[in-house]
Parts: structure tokens; C-alpha cells; sequence
């Protein structure tokens, strides 16, 4: 894998897609339709899947492509694969909530080790460079050129005051029954996968995800944390959270920074 030619790939096709994104989302009304498990889908979540997967089917022809928006990629698993949320975070941006991301990622042997993690609406992008650290650009996060970066890094967690995030829309009793069980100094909520991105810059040692999330949810900010220290562990023994399951559906989990005393759940 050439992962130079990768990480400019995933930077530049999530910025194009985030630009879909942004034009159906200043639209005064925009379609949304119902899947068959009952999850929203906009014409952005589909024009964006267009533009990424054209892109990367051009760039990486050989390597297993997986989409949310296209139920025919999922019937497969392999070792190498790259694996796309268009739009994470539907829900926000049907609601114009702002925290909503295009993740692109790369796993290898069950392990998310490249990615991008792009907010167009609050112009945040997370990502790996070719040798696996994560970074943050800042900038204008133009397609010509690329901004500064800035190495991130998770935090060095203090257990007697642990700063949380929790999912802004599915956040239940049960998490809070976890949540309550560390010392938190701090709670916060957010959105898609940017729940990863706040652990891999520090703004947040701690995320549990107690619900259903699949494997295109969470691989980009997996793929970033794991670049800046952190680690995503499954909630029911703490072993590491692998990529090509069957069906490509998570178990409950939990991203950390590694200075944090996990409880049992």
C-alpha cells in the first residue's frame, strides 16, 4: 500500500465531499428518506458516497471498497480493505446541528490504521499522515494545498477528574450508569465521529458507546485515535476492537487515552 498516495486521496476526497455536503445543507428543504433498518438518508449522504467511492475505486482499484450507502459492498470481508461513511451523523445534519463528518479509512489485518475524519460545518479534519500519526489541519483546508498541520496527541488523564464525551444523539441511562461509575470533571456531547477526534486531540480522555454502531462509523476515528496514543477496546472484556466482522456490525466499546483506569462494565 502506498500510503502517501492514500492520505492524499482521503484528504482530497473528503474534502469534496464535504463541499457536496455543505451545498445540500444550505439548501432551504432537502430529501430524506427512510432505510431498511430504519436510519435516515439524505441526498447528500449519497452524492458524497458517489464522490468518494468514484475516487477511490479510480485510486485503489485492487483493494476491497465497503459504503454504507451501498449494501452491495458489504456482503464481503478481506484482510485489507478500505471501508466509508459518506456522512456520519445524519441525524445532525438533518437537524442542522453541525456534528456530522466524512470518514474514510484504511484497516488491515481487523486494524483501522489510516483515516480521515473531516466536519465541513465546523471546518475541523482529522487524519493520518502516510507514517500513522495523527494530525489536525487548521486553515482554510483548501484542495490545492495543505494547511498547517498540528501533531495531536491524547491526553495524559487525570482519574480523579476524567473529561467525558457522549454521543449526542443516542446517549442512554445505561451510559450514564457507566459514566457515573469514574470521576468526571467534565461532560460533554457530540456528534459522529468526532467523539474519537476529541480523545485523539485530548479534549476528552474518555468515550463509551453503549448501542449499535457499524464498523464504517467508527474505523476513520479509530484510525485517528489509535495515531495519537488512544485505544478502542470492546466493552465486555476490553480486548481490542477488530474491523471484517461478519455483517460489519460493533459491539459496544469504549476509546480511551491509556491513562485511564477502565471499570468493568
Amino acid at each position: 500500500m502506498d500510503y502517501s498516495a492514500l492520505s492524499v486521496a482521503m484528504r482530497r476526497l473528503s474534502l469534496l465531499a464535504g463541499a457536496k455536503i455543505m451545498e445540500v445543507y444550505a439548501a432551504d428543504d432537502f430529501d430524506v428518506k427512510v432505510k431498511s433498518d430504519a436510519s435516515p438518508v439524505t441526498e447528500a449522504d449519497e452524492a458524497a458516497d458517489a464522490i468518494i467511492s468514484a475516487g477511490l475505486r479510480e485510486a485503489f482499484p485492487d483493494i476491497l471498497l465497503v459504503t454504507e450507502e451501498q449494501a452491495a459492498t458489504h456482503t464481503s470481508t478481506a484482510g485489507t480493505f478500505l471501508i466509508v461513511d459518506p456522512l456520519d451523523g445524519t441525524k445532525e445534519f438533518i437537524n442542522r446541528r453541525g456534528d456530522f463528518t466524512v470518514n474514510i479509512a484504511l484497516v488491515e489485518n481487523g486494524v483501522p490504521t489510516r483515516g480521515v475524519v473531516y466536519a465541513p460545518a465546523k471546518g475541523r479534519m482529522f487524519y493520518t499522515r502516510a507514517d500513522g500519526q495523527a494530525v489536525e489541519e487548521t486553515g482554510d483546508l483548501a484542495l490545492g494545498s495543505v494547511g498547517e498541520t498540528h501533531v495531536i496527541s491524547v491526553s495524559d488523564a487525570d482519574n480523579s477528574a476524567l473529561m467525558v464525551v457522549a454521543s449526542k444523539s443516542h446517549r442512554d441511562q445505561a451510559t450514564d450508569d457507566y459514566i457515573n461509575r469514574y470521576a468526571v470533571h467534565d461532560m460533554t456531547s457530540a456528534g459522529s465521529s468526532l467523539k474519537f477526534c476529541l480523545v485523539a486531540t485530548g479534549e476528552a480522555d474518555l468515550y463509551p458507546r453503549l448501542g449499535r454502531t457499524m464498523e464504517w462509523d467508527t474505523a476513520a476515528g479509530d484510525a485517528v485515535l489509535r495515531g495519537a496514543g488512544g485505544f478502542v477496546v470492546r466493552f465486555d472484556d476490553h480486548s481490542p476492537l477488530v474491523y471484517g466482522k461478519e455483517g460489519y456490525a460493533n459491539p459496544f466499546f469504549i476509546a480511551y487515552a491509556p491513562g485511564v483506569d477502565l471499570v468493568t462494565g
